[in-house]
């Protein structure tokens, strides 16, 4: 009797002690939601209508005079919106949903193919940010700097290096990025065979056909936004 008054003097409850519920913090639970599968396919999406944007409103006509004229009258805000805002932020979102990518996969991936996936879709980043800083050199000297219109041969030489660096370079990685990620999807189960296998056909025409056809590089946002919605997809029929 005396155990069970003292018991109940410190507002024990009587008999066995059951652990009490602790709340998830807040933090936690807005952790799970940005790591959760469908923040890869929004990101993804993003990605897909960004790049592909920036991309249209950068392929101004390559007639120098008009280049020219553009830059000197302030028409060419066609290429600071492309390079210097749109293809930045397709940049951030590729980052976004290759991060998503590998967290879902986690312990189930490989680490050699892990390692190309990720560094492959960094080195992309960086060279296509490096080609949008390259061609947005001009605009960015007029509008920005007050600088004199460059000369046509100057701006010939950055389109031309802006395109090197874009069309032989970048697609390379995004190349490589294509075939590790459908052998991770083959390796982890995360994707079904036949879509893995359309990955190495589309990273494969990547790697090669864009020398002779640039619009290939097409190629990569088309295929993530149908991996951004099969995930979507799968993640809306768990649910």
């Amino acid at each position: 009797m005396a155990e069970r008054e003292i018991q109940a003097a410190q507002g024990a409850p009587d008999g066995p002690a059951r652990p009490a519920a602790i709340p998830v913090p807040a933090i936690e639970e807005a952790r799970r939601q940005v790591r959760a599968p469908w923040a890869a396919g929004v990101a993804g999406l993003l990605f897909s209508a960004l790049f592909t944007a920036a991309l249209l409103l950068l392929r101004i006509p390559a007639n120098r005079s008009d280049i020219l004229q553009r830059f000197a009258s302030g028409e060419d805000l066609a290429i600071v919106i492309g390079g210097m805002y749109l293809a930045p932020f397709a940049g951030i979102m590729f980052l976004w949903f290759v991060a998503v990518i590998r967290d879902q996969i986690g312990e189930r991936e490989d680490r050699f193919f892990a390692t190309v996936f990720f560094g492959s879709g960094l080195l992309f980043v960086a060279l296509l940010f490096a080609a949008a800083a390259v061609v947005s050199t001009p605009a960015a000297a007029v509008q920005f700097m007050g600088q004199a219109p460059l000369s046509a041969e100057a701006v010939g030489l950055l389109r031309a290096l802006a395109y090197t660096l874009l069309f032989a370079f970048a697609t390379r990685g995004a190349a490589v990025f294509m075939i590790a990620a459908a052998t991770i999807g083959i390796r982890s189960g995360v994707f079904p065979r036949w879509f893995a296998l359309t990955g190495y056909l589309l990273g494969v025409v990547l790697l090669v056909a864009v020398s002779f056809a640039d619009w290939f590089i097409l190629v990569l946002p088309a295929w993530v936004a149908v991996v951004s919605l099969f995930i979507l997809r799968r993640e809306r029929a768990r649910r």
